[in-house]
Order: C-alpha cells, then structure tokens, then sequence
C-alpha cells in the first residue's frame, strides 16, 4: 500500500510517497503554488501516476499542543482531499519536522536555493518515516 506524505504550505508544499509495502519513504516531490486549487489538483495527478492509497497530512499544533490558524486550515484541506480523492486522510503531528529538515540540509551542505527548493520534501519524508514507524509498532 503506497502512503503518500504531505508537507503542505503557503508557497511550496513538499510530497513524500512511500515503496509498495508501505514501509520506507521513496519518492519525494515539492510542488511550487500557492494556489489551493493547483495544489489539490496536483496531488490528485501524483496519486494516481504512483497508485496511491492512503494519505497524510502534516498538521501543524503549537508546541503547547494548541490548534492554530494554520492546523485548521490544514484540516480544512485534508477534508478536500478526503472529498477529492476518496482515499483516507491523517492528520499527522509534524511539529519540528521544518526545523529538523533545515538541521538536516545544512549537516549536508545544502544552502540557499538549494536548501529551500527541497526543504518542504525531506520536511513530507520526516511526517511519512514517522507515520510508517507508528504504523508499524501499532498494526
């Protein structure tokens, strides 16, 4: 079963897919709007090129675990996608997964353009590794 991780945000929003049997981050992609229209429609392209089955979605909580304007709007997407799609949607806790992301790149030289050009994918690929572990220690 392809799971398909999402990163989403205002400019970028960085998608993450896992192997067949859902149990490594594979494919990676970044897609480049700000347009909510734009960006559903192309997740709807990614998951039917890759046979996608199940979705996650970053959601963004405070770090006192409060629901802000940002999580609820990210919610409000994922109910999008459930309509759209008609695959399940999860909203996944992705606290710290940018900042993690950009301590990653920057251990592995990856500046400016560069770094912000991939950072929304290896932030999806940090939701969909912590997605596939929960899943995999709670079958």
């Amino acid at each position: 079963m392809r799971i398909m991780a999402i990163d989403y945000g205002d400019a970028r929003t960085g998608i993450a897919i896992s192997d067949p049997f859902g149990m490594l981050a594979g494919f990676t992609t970044v897609i480049h709007s700000w347009k909510e229209d734009e960006v559903a429609a192309q997740i709807g392209k990614i998951i039917a090129e890759h046979g996608v089955e199940e979705l996650v979605l970053g959601y963004p909580k405070h770090m006192n675990d409060t629901i802000g304007e940002r999580a609820e709007h990210c919610a409000a997407f994922g109910e999008r996608l459930r309509a759209e799609t008609g695959l399940p949607v999860t909203l996944w806790d992705e606290r710290n997964t940018t900042v993690d992301a950009h301590r990653i790149l920057s251990e592995n030289n990856r500046h400016g353009k560069k770094r912000r050009n991939t950072v929304d994918a290896v932030a999806a690929t940090l939701i969909l590794e912590g997605y596939l572990a929960y899943r995999k220690n709670h079958p």
